[in-house]
């Protein structure tokens, strides 16, 4: 699984840092972005859980 995130459309609300801060990061900007893009299986649920917990859907499966 692959993830990236829409810096342009993230709102920095934290979701996704907060429930997988292995795999997500703030920017300078304060806007989320995805430290590792190939994500490892044991990650895989966390990543679809702030995947879905994105208010804006700013998180994009990138397979």
């Amino acid at each position: 699984m692959k993830v990236k995130v829409n810096e342009e459309e993230c709102i920095g609300c934290g979701a996704c840092v907060s429930l997988c801060p292995e795999v997500f990061d703030f920017n300078d900007e304060g806007y989320a972005t995805a430290k590792e893009e190939k994500i490892s299986e044991e990650l895989t649920q966390k990543v679809i859980d702030a995947l879905e917990s994105c208010p804006v859907d700013a998180i994009k499966r990138n397979d």
